[in-house]
């Protein structure tokens, strides 16, 4: 590095996330000895521990450390009642207090030094939802942050499950979120000269449909922590994210990494398995040696975790191991904790760095591949309980949207918008194949179209519907056509050369045709694919409405494609569905 380059620093921030569920969908005061076991055990990340790490901030003389929660809705209702009931072992009366108080903290830029972030209200896979739902589930879940801890939520979003993908950004957008956490790896793979290291990483290899990003040549193993992976410290700050819409319409948002291998470790406990100092130690060399230290955007990460469970939900990790990280910061100049915010504002993010990412999650949710697959298990198999329940909800979400679009939504009951939205919890698909899990979304549905059974009829009857065929997002298998895909016990085998596609459309009015859209990457040779209707899902929980599963076959050939699902409905309004793309030889 030239004398005249500042010696680098590296940013780091801390994120915590907090949720429990409704384990029953129907019964929001469904309670036993499991539950208030599980709630009692958790006293201490959901009262005291966040204030007691950030007074060690302060205490410690760090004027921009803070630190990033997401707190699900489901969660804080819950907290309240067990406030009013004396669940939870009798701990909760006064939850809220501390960190009500120090919700007022703030950090030398005037940010606070806890954030509460954005999130979904019934904690959902945001990329699997349609766009209304993302929106109404940020502002619900916006609402219950101001009423209990007396601060505004945070422009930035932790998406569930951290899972992302870049059609989510118009639906971030327009309900006022204009930054989100992603996993960094998603990022590394979407770099075209990104060294895959094989089934190590749990993930098969990245389709080069994704692999758009110019290569970086930074390439880093990481020792004395779980990597199977090679990271990229030049990719580890801020950047701008992009996705286009089947009409060539481009939306951008601020993309803020969080470090799978260095987040996934903090998990553990800090520095009981993160061993700081030498793990960012090794990212600090690297950008020593490749002269890529740029001050005016220094690396800056997210370590993120449950902040519940496991050894970064323990008390010895917001005190003890605090302490140390406090003085760490305090005695070595080349790291450096700050809230994302603070970072934000000490480092505005180049608009001219813009990026894909690939989409997908954390590591916790089977690694949190691209398509998904944690909420989609079982899918080549006879029956799968994942499909089953995206097929009720996509039946659900239409037969909602249908009456929220008429001018006498009024009608509407609150409480079928709020059994919507909590079928969209992500945790139903989580425990797949345990009947109380798996049964979750067709009691919501059924229980909330009961409700609208006679306004949808009536509204049908006189063809009011103005709202076109809710399709679920399409899902394309293999991964990578004529390259390898899973086989048994974690092995691979060939896949074969052609992909199919498949998705989910339902419309109260029936759905007259449905056909799929592809074009080249580079948005010319646009051509068309009839998809064909296979019928209802063979459901076995007995939904009173369920989707029809639509398929087609993407011949070998295709090369780099992006594509999208057409549906219109017998009334003529017509859905689109988010654009995919993929690759296939």
């Amino acid at each position: 590095m030239s004398e005249n380059t500042p010696s680098p620093v590296i940013y780091f921030g801390i994120h915590k996330h907090m949720h429990q569920p409704y384990y029953d969908t129907i019964d929001r005061d469904a309670w036993d000895e499991g539950k208030d076991d599980i709630f009692g055990e958790r006293v201490g990340p959901y009262t005291r521990f966040i204030p007691a790490a950030v007074r060690q901030y302060i205490s410690g003389g760090l004027p921009h450390a803070g630190l990033s929660t997401s707190w699900s809705g489901t969660l804080i209702e819950q907290l309240n009642r067990c406030a009013e009931t004396g669940r939870g072992h009798g701990a909760f009366g006064a939850w809220k207090d501390e960190l009500r108080d120090m919700a007022q903290a703030k950090t030398a830029c005037g940010n606070p030094r806890i954030d509460f972030t954005a999130f979904g209200h019934f904690h959902p896979l945001m990329a699997l939802i349609p766009e209304r739902d993302i929106i109404g589930q940020i502002e619900m879940h916006r609402d219950i942050i101001r009423e209990n801890f007396g601060v505004d939520a945070a422009d930035i979003l932790f998406p569930p499950e951290t899972a992302f993908a870049p059609h989510m950004i118009p639906a971030l957008k327009k309900a006022g979120v204009n930054a989100v956490i992603y996993d960094s790896i998603h990022h590394f793979r979407a770099c075209k000269d990104y060294p895959y290291s094989g089934t190590e990483e749990g993930m098969l290899a990245p389709n080069p449909a994704d692999q758009e990003n110019p290569a970086v040549g930074d390439w880093l193993q990481l020792h004395c922590i779980w990597a199977p992976g090679k990271i990229s410290p030049t990719l580890l700050k801020p950047c701008m994210l992009s996705y286009t819409d089947h009409n060539g319409v481009r939306s951008d948002i601020i993309g803020i990494p969080a470090e799978r291998y260095l987040g996934n470790e903090d998990a553990r406990g800090g520095y009981g398995a993160l061993q700081y100092e030498m793990v960012m130690g090794q990212i600090y060399d690297q950008i020593v040696k490749s002269n890529r230290f740029d001050p005016e955007h220094p690396p800056f990460f997210v370590l993120h975790s449950d902040g519940d469970n496991h050894g970064g939900g323990a008390e010895s990790y917001y005190t003890c191991n605090t302490g140390r990280l406090v003085e760490m910061c305090k005695t070595d100049p080349r790291f450096q904790l700050i809230s994302i915010r603070d970072y934000l504002d000490r480092f505005p993010v180049d608009p001219e760095n813009s990026v894909h990412l690939e989409p997908g999650s954390w590591a916790g949710a089977d690694h949190g591949d691209p398509q998904f697959s944690k909420w989609f298990s079982l899918a080549e198999q006879e029956y799968s309980p994942d499909l089953n329940s995206w097929a009720v909800l996509t039946a659900f979400q239409n037969a909602v949207h249908t009456l929220e679009d008429l001018q006498d939504g009024a009608e509407l009951p609150a409480l079928v918008k709020r059994l919507l939205y909590m079928a969209e919890t992500s945790c139903y698909w989580y425990w797949t194949g345990q009947e109380a899990w798996d049964i979750q979304v067709t009691n919501a549905a059924n229980e909330g179209i009961s409700m609208l059974r006679h306004a949808l009829a009536e509204r049908v009857k006189n063809s009011l519907d103005q709202t076109g065929p809710t399709i679920f997002v399409p899902w394309v298998r293999p991964t990578n056509p004529g390259g390898k895909t899973w086989a048994p016990h974690g092995n691979l085998r060939d896949a074969p050369p052609e992909a199919t596609v498949t998705t989910f459309i339902y419309d109260v009015s029936g759905v007259k045709k449905a056909r799929l859209c592809c074009y080249d990457a580079d948005g010319s040779n646009k051509r068309w694919r009839t998809l064909t209707d296979k019928g209802p899902y063979p459901s076995r929980t007995s939904p009173s409405l369920i989707a029809n599963c639509y398929q087609t076959i993407l011949p070998s050939g295709s090369g780099d494609i992006r594509y999208y699902v057409e549906a219109e409905d017998h009334r003529g309004n017509l859905s689109c569905s988010p654009v995919g793309r993929i690759y296939i030889p």
